[in-house]
């Protein structure tokens, strides 16, 4: 009688084994299993990041295209119920260009209208520094302070050239600039006017057993999105205009263009404002002296309080649930790898993805497995 066959489960699953072949253990099976994967995922997300670091001017475009689109969006459609969608989406978009182009231009006028003053402030705010410098505690050498101007007013003259040639390739990065908000604007009209027409067209070319994950994931990313930009748009308003009044009540100079500098800045999780005040404190320390400077300096960390504490947790909580460790890892992060715009850009993409998961783990048990 032949002997019996082991059993299929059991040679499967590597129970029987010969003494010539040692027996894998099932938890180094398990993290091979899952190590080839994530070395998949791994190679693929580089080669996207590698691709759009490719075609990086488009993929910035797009992606001011999608945050134009997501604070005008809201706009557009109610202007629409009272204009054809066409006028609608240009009126929009013409009132905030329009709107834009009228805070640089009172800015402008700002700085234009203290030019005289504060070239005046500054030269007796670093003279007013150097005296400090040369008191107790610091006791510098006043020749050391006038060898350090010197040696700067040497370093450029010799390298005039150097200076010019950069400015010359600044004029350059300036036409990619203009072109790539070009580029944005354009995407953003269509955008604005049928992108949910546009991502239903794109859906439908996807297999039957892909359209409703990739529509449920869509929707998720859109709604994180779109509540991500609203968000830090309201947190950057509300610590532009607490900046503007406080350095406006302390008498520094160029209130209102450091004012706009911090709103730009704290598109930039974390580490924006503190920038930006700290420019503040520069500017207050050249024009007021140090005592004001040192009520800038208190400012950041009162600013940083607000913003840390109660404006985050309340406007972005609703729209991105992500922990502070992950918003800082993802702000260095994207700043290593694409500058100023990867750490704009890091912290929502890092929502939209986290919300996607979510999306599609819940979205699991209804719409099966494929």
């Amino acid at each position: 009688m032949p002997p019996s066959s082991p059993d299929p489960q059991k040679r499967a699953s590597g129970a029987l084994s010969t003494p010539d072949t040692p027996r894998v253990p099932d938890a180094l099976r398990t993290a091979a299993a899952y190590a080839w994967r994530i070395l998949v995922v791994a190679a693929a997300v580089y080669g996207v990041f590698a691709l759009l670091g490719r075609f990086h001017e488009i993929a910035v475009a797009v992606f001011l295209g999608m945050v134009v689109t997501a604070v005008l969006r809201p706009v557009a459609d109610l202007a629409a119920r009272f204009l054809p969608r066409p006028l609608a989406v240009a009126g929009s978009l013409l009132g905030s260009i329009a709107l834009v182009l009228g805070v640089f231009a009172l800015v402008g006028e700002a700085v234009a209208g203290e030019r005289t003053t504060l070239v005046r402030e500054f030269r007796t705010g670093i003279e007013r520094i150097e005296n400090w410098l040369e008191r107790p505690p610091f006791r510098v050498d006043p020749e050391a302070l006038t060898d350090i101007q010197s040696r700067v007013g040497r370093l450029l003259s010799s390298h005039r050239s150097t200076v010019v040639s950069e400015a010359l390739s600044g004029a350059g990065r300036l036409v990619e600039v203009l072109t790539v908000l070009a580029l944005a604007l354009f995407c953003s009209v269509f955008f604005i006017h049928s992108g949910d027409r546009q991502w239903g067209w794109f859906c439908g070319q996807l297999p039957p057993a892909a359209r409703e994950r990739a529509t449920v994931a869509g929707r998720a990313a859109w709604r994180t999105f779109t509540g991500y930009t609203h968000g830090i748009l309201l947190v950057a308003a509300t610590n532009a205009i607490l900046v503007g009044i406080a350095l406006y009540a302390l008498g520094v100079p160029l209130a209102l263009p450091l004012a706009l500098l911090e709103f730009f800045a704290a598109f930039i999780p974390l580490v924006g404002s503190p920038i930006a005040l700290a420019v503040a404190a520069v500017v207050a320390l050249a024009a007021e002296g140090p005592l004001i400077a040192a009520v800038v300096v208190a400012l950041i960390v009162v600013i940083g309080q607000i913003e840390g504490h109660l404006l985050h947790p309340i406007v972005m909580s609703w729209a991105v649930r992500l922990h502070p460790l992950v918003v800082a890892l993802s702000v260095v992060g994207g700043a290593v790898a694409a500058g100023v715009v990867g750490a704009v850009a890091a912290v929502p993409l890092v929502a939209v993805l986290w919300s996607v998961c979510q999306a599609l783990r819940a979205a699991r048990p209804s719409g099966g497995d494929g």
